[in-house]
């Protein structure tokens, strides 16, 4: 029954008169269940790389039951992370496809020596494509078949990777859509852990070029602070390079109205390496967050904030206190000469002649 499990049948909800359409899906999902416990039996009992080696019908059974076009999405702003999917019909049949797919690829007596001439460049474009599938239980099948496949295919990772770049460059610089982002990310995740040191060009211009902009999507929300993922393992010697301009933007996230941003921002100082780190170099830290940080000690609405505020304040001063003082000095007569003037303006602009009607009424009758 190869035959029958490779048509391709509409999985849409049947109407009045479609009944055939109706058997002939069913005669497909029982021919998928019988070929796939098949393959299990037969595991069990010959060399899987002699089944594969004679057996270019699986490769089109695979292809011709997964490979598919799309569907346009019903909603264009689709959000894979806040929306409700739309859940790909057929999936009880394609689940069992991937499922006999995984199989084969997890086997012990798996070869890709052999297996090469059916899972090539063609095949892992198509898979790529379908990561833009709103079915998430779909994307989680593909995730774990592409990490099979770069696992087990060297010939192909490079290949792999570079898709991925292109994708991602698509997704920044063009749609800005694309519903595997996550998965994708997933697998690089593990990708880069396997990375030889020291990093080849091509892996510090992916970081460059591809993952750092990144961040420039709109309406893709970053859910994980990595900056402070980053300081957890950077040398003294490169936070030196960066304090200036990385201090310069936590002032500015402190200094946010959003409470949780200010926050998250502030929780740094609870890191103990960070701490050291902030500790060694107070002299160049502390001129830069202090004016934020007393401003923000008066004026933010959140009490949370404050009091993470007041602790930051008392940690920095217990570090240089001498600093500390001349910092509040000097951040007070800055106050009073700008406060001053505007006082001044205020007192003339009260005091000036205002025609009848307008003004403060006098407390005398």
């Amino acid at each position: 029954q190869p035959q029958e499990s490779s048509n391709i049948y509409n999985f849409s909800p049947v109407t009045g008169g479609m009944l055939h359409r109706l058997l002939g899906k069913y005669v497909c999902q029982i021919s998928c269940i019988e070929a796939f416990f098949f393959i299990l039996v037969f595991l069990l009992c010959v060399s899987f790389s002699v089944f594969f080696l004679s057996s270019l019908t699986l490769s089109i059974f695979i292809s011709s039951n997964i490979f598919r076009t799309l569907p346009p999405s019903e909603n264009p702003d689709f959000d894979p992370e806040e929306d409700e999917p739309t859940l790909e019909a057929s999936w009880p049949h394609i689940q069992l496809v991937y499922e006999f797919l995984l199989r084969f690829l997890e086997s012990p007596d798996f070869q890709p020596s052999i297996a090469k001439r059916h899972i090539d460049q063609k095949f892992v474009q198509q898979l790529l494509e379908l990561f833009d599938s709103e079915d998430p239980r779909e994307r989680d099948f593909l995730k774990t078949v592409l990490h099979r496949i770069y696992g087990k295919f060297l010939g192909l990772r490079a290949f792999i990777r570079k898709q991925i770049n292109n994708i991602f460059l698509r997704f920044i610089y063009e749609t800005e859509h694309f519903n595997g982002v996550a998965e994708l990310l997933e697998i690089l995740g593990s990708i880069i852990n396997g990375f030889a040191l020291p990093l080849k060009a091509e892996h510090k211009q992916f970081l460059l070029k591809v993952l750092i902009p990144m961040h420039t999507a709109k309406g893709l929300e970053i859910k994980y602070c990595e900056i402070e993922e980053i300081l957890d393992v950077i040398e003294p010697t490169q936070f030196k390079k960066i304090q200036d301009p990385l201090f310069k933007q936590i002032a500015k996230c402190v200094s946010s109205s959003h409470f949780q941003i200010a926050e998250r921002a502030l929780y740094f100082w609870n890191n103990e390496y960070i701490l050291g780190l902030i500790e060694e170099n107070v002299d160049t830290i502390l001129p830069i967050m202090f004016g934020n940080l007393y401003k923000i000690s008066k004026e933010h609405w959140n009490p949370t904030i404050v009091a993470l505020v007041y602790n930051v304040l008392k940690t920095l001063m217990e570090m240089n206190g001498k600093l500390f003082d001349e910092l509040t000095s000097t951040y007070k007569a800055e106050r009073q000469r700008y406060t001053f003037p505007m006082c001044l303006q205020t007192c003339l602009h009260n005091s000036s002649p205002q025609p009848a009607g307008i003004g403060c009424q006098s407390d005398q009758p």
